[in-house]
């Protein structure tokens, strides 16, 4: 079996598609080359608005799926012009697809590819669909990435937690000893984005330097940490279908600087983030970030001072950068299910038991 895999993550921040050339070394799995590809203005609001239910909806959604499997075949093609790899060198694409609905109380969640089209334009396997067989068998179906998580982060030297911020915020909770845990804590940039993407028509904000020039609206800050959300236990799960920006609009009174509701929601972040941290990662001495939100530098540096004991920076101190974690690590969920290995930790998605995830569409 060819020893090289391509991991595939489009997020929840809706900002373009990253992919990663993987190869096996001595049971590991090692980032070769990486390509980052946005996705066009117009492709990002057709997607935004299959969020929600709308005319003609399963047509829309199957388009959009063909249009994405089109664009994450483009970027395979670029990424292994750029390693110098034949597609026959390449034993799987493991591919996340783009969520548009994740209702695991409801028995579904649903991300939008089309596994046999992309192994059609990349003449390789794909493994697709990850988070089905989870949500079947009783889990939330998310986060998966706390099983690769624990693969290449865990040491029984110390406890650690990894945070992801991408659109939505999940901690893993890597003991020295003991179970790994891990769940959604709330939003991460999804509001951050579609507030700044609504007031100045910019994808989000560099460095977090719009937010670093308004002030905290406490009383806002309060009607949104009142959602019910937080006070849930894990296993849990979310996405925007709880975090929209209608939501937010509702819990405005309408007075407010547009600045200063960007530094309400940077602090949402931070503060919901470093509250999972405090509660379900408790021995946790280090804190390493990753997904697009790690080049908020605001962002992180209020998390550290919320975390003054922790020491807080990003996954490129343990070796990858923090924007290819999620894509590295379904290229690992790919290679698991190629072995048929479980790959869901029970704990973290509440899952009656391990399962090994993913369709696979052969070349």
């Amino acid at each position: 079996m060819p020893d090289h895999y391509v991991g595939l993550m489009s997020g929840t921040s809706l900002d373009g598609v990253d992919a990663v050339l993987a190869a096996t070394r001595g049971g590991r799995l090692l980032q070769l080359r990486s390509v980052h590809l946005p996705f066009p203005a117009k492709l990002r609001s057709r997607l935004l608005g299959l969020q929600e239910s709308g005319f003609d909806e399963l047509h829309r959604a199957a388009l959009l799926s063909n249009e994405l499997s089109d664009l994450y075949a483009g970027a395979i093609r670029r990424l292994l012009a750029r390693g110098g790899v034949a597609a026959r060198a390449i034993a799987a694409i493991g591919c996340h697809g783009q969520t548009v609905r994740h209702r695991p109380a409801d028995g579904y969640t649903l991300q939008l590819v089309n596994g046999a089209r992309l192994a059609e334009r990349s003449g390789i396997p794909v493994v697709c669909d990850f988070r089905s067989r989870d949500v079947a068998a009783g889990g939330e179906g998310a986060p998966l990435v706390p099983a690769f998580h624990q693969a290449v982060f865990q040491t029984a030297r110390r406890s650690r937690a990894i945070v992801n911020l991408g659109g939505i915020a999940n901690v893993t909770s890597l003991p020295a000893r003991g179970h790994v845990t891990g769940f959604d804590c709330g939003p991460g940039n999804c509001l951050l984005d579609a507030w700044i993407r609504e007031k100045r028509r910019i994808p989000y904000d560099p460095d977090g330097t719009w937010a670093a020039r308004g002030r905290v609206v406490p009383r806002l800050l309060a009607k949104l940490l009142a959602h019910p959300y937080f006070r849930r236990r894990p296993p849990k799960s979310t996405g925007r279908e709880e975090f929209s920006l209608k939501w937010l609009k509702r819990k405005l009174a309408g007075n407010e600087r547009a600045a200063d509701v960007q530094a309400t929601l940077t602090e949402l972040t931070a503060l919901t983030i470093a509250r999972a941290v405090r509660r379900y990662c408790a021995n946790a001495r280090e804190v390493f970030v990753c997904g697009g939100g790690a080049r908020n530098r605001v962002l992180l540096a209020r998390l550290a001072a919320l975390l003054p004991r922790t020491r807080v920076v990003t996954t490129a101190a343990l070796g990858i950068q923090p924007e290819h974690v999620e894509a590295l690590a379904f290229a690992w969920l790919a290679r698991q299910a190629l072995k048929h290995r479980p790959c869901n930790l029970p704990a973290v998605t509440g899952a009656r038991g391990p399962r090994v995830l993913g369709a696979i569409y052969p070349r």
